[in-house]
């Protein structure tokens, strides 16, 4: 685990730091604020699908299945949504259809896809070529586990049935855990976690440790856990407050702590609880009464870092297609617009241009949600101005720029600036160099209103260059990418 601090730096020359223009955000679609409008269909109908949110703006939207289907058709075709033109098209199959699996974007922007039935094999999809290419085989058999991308770069890949089957619904999960190192390709056992879990939620505090909280039959809902990457261990940690509920949802805030919104496994539409995780003294308590009863429902972190909660709600009579936002600063909930329909199990993703797609689920078609304030995705500037080549990137000791003229070397501190970091979060950005990640030493204010200086280090294994590639992400979203020179 992680303490961040500040390195001696110095300022960048002002002259230097006007030359360079914002990189222009993606197109936005005339939408009011606060509202859900439907988008053109998927190409095929999905529920317990995965949605992941690519570099280039656009989603990944793989496997599943149709559940009108009789039998249930499981999906092994993968589409992709354009916020530019809201529309879906098709991508690459996977080679084996899945549903309940997980899917991760790696520091280099592939994308991996690990088990879901049948359950232990894993894919790489890459968007430069469209295509999936196998990653060989899980330690484990997994469905409905969690897969996390640690500040070191792996992977952790905890819990789930291990059965493989289709209907699996209340086997009993499993404590093993496994990591997988994109540097390596190679899946590893670690220790294993403090009870069975499946269906359970797993998020990345700032710390660099891992939260894991109950999320079905199967778990033990008085406890969660914690991993600790340095030491590869789990340790238990109170549930307090959930009188049994489960999390349906986890999402960590821009503060540090963390929001899980609960719900009884069978469904019962009179639950509005929700949980919250105080991470400076790794305890939970009751946060305030949701507006609407909601039961498998999900949920986004939006850009000024407060949570949508969407998904099944119910008035005693039959599905609503309400919202909700959970606004961390006065810690309540407050109802939103009107979802175009309800939908059951849909995934959200928080989109470049700061809107949401709400995809699929049972019931579910494809809509997006235009949230109080846009805000763009985060930006790196370019020496030319235009947000690509060279980045206005320097040497934390001198400010002279990292370029093939004066290459950084792995180990050394590097500055530079970025836009749409939430004011005060303490939740750090991730920095990929040359698809690695980077240790970030500072993020915050900086000298100039409006933007926040990063300081981070050049991070071990970095194939040398004049143009290596240096990407910022946040709250999952990525920035354009420029270049620096590394030897």
């Amino acid at each position: 685990m992680k303490t961040l601090r500040t390195p001696n730096t110095v300022r960048v020359l002002p002259l230097l730091f006007l030359s360079v223009a914002i990189y222009p955000s993606s197109a936005l679609i005339a939408q009011s604020p606060d509202t859900f409008v439907a988008t053109e269909s998927m190409t095929i109908s999905r529920a317990s699908h995965t949605a992941t949110l690519l570099p280039d703006g656009k989603v990944l939207i793989a496997g599943g299945f149709v559940q009108d289907a009789n039998p249930v058709t499981v999906l092994n075709t993968a589409e992709l949504y354009d916020p530019a033109t809201g529309k879906f098209s098709v991508t690459g199959n996977m080679a084996n259809a899945r549903f309940a699996h997980s899917a991760t974007r790696l520091p280099d922007g592939r994308v991996l896809i690990t088990g879901g039935y049948p359950g232990m094999n894993a894919e790489i999809y890459d968007s430069a070529t469209g295509s999936f290419t196998s990653a060989g085989n899980m330690i484990t058999s997994r469905q409905w586990h969690t897969a996390t991308l640690l500040s070191n770069g792996k992977v952790l890949i905890a819990g789930g049935n291990l059965d493989g089957s289709f209907d699996s619904s209340y086997t009993v999960g499993d404590t093993s855990a496994e990591l997988y190192d994109p540097a390596t390709g190679i899946f590893s056992a670690i220790g294993t976690m403090t009870r069975y879990r499946r269906s359970h939620r797993a998020g990345l505090l700032a710390n660099g440790s891992v939260l894991i909280v109950p999320g079905s039959d199967a778990n033990d809902f008085g406890t969660a856990e914690l991993y600790n990457p340095d030491a590869g261990t789990f340790s238990s940690v109170p549930f307090a407050g959930t009188q049994g509920y489960s999390a349906a949802t986890e999402n960590i805030l821009t503060n540090g702590n963390a929001l899980m919104s609960l719900q009884l496994a069978e469904c019962d539409y009179s639950i509005r609880l929700a949980n919250l995780f105080d991470a400076s003294t790794i305890t939970f308590s009751a946060a305030s009464e949701m507006v609407y009863p909601h039961c498998q429902q999900t949920s986004a972190t939006l850009a000024d870092g407060s949570v949508l909660i969407v998904g099944n709600l119910w008035d005693g009579i039959g599905p609503v297609p309400g919202a909700e936002i959970y606004d961390p600063t006065s810690g309540t909930f407050s109802a939103t617009g009107m979802m175009t329909s309800a939908s059951q199990f849909p995934t959200a993703t928080l989109l470049n241009n700061g809107k949401v797609l709400v995809v699929g689920g049972e019931n579910g078609g494809a809509q997006l949600y235009s949230p109080r304030a846009l805000v763009p995705a985060p930006t790196l500037f370019s020496l030319s101005g235009d947000g690509q080549g060279q980045g206005a990137i320097w040497h934390a000791t001198t400010g002279v720029i990292a370029s093939s003229r004066s290459p950084a070397i792995a180990g050394e501190a590097l500055s530079m600036y970025t836009t749409s970091l939430a004011e005060g979060g303490v939740i750090p950005p991730q920095i990929a160099v040359g698809g690695r990640l980077a240790e970030v030493l500072y993020f915050g204010a900086s000298s100039y209103p409006g933007y926040n200086q990063v300081n981070f280090r050049v991070p071990n294994g970095v194939a040398p260059g004049s143009a290596v590639p240096v990407r910022l992400s946040y709250l999952g979203r990525s920035s354009n990418e420029v270049t620096i020179g590394a030897r």
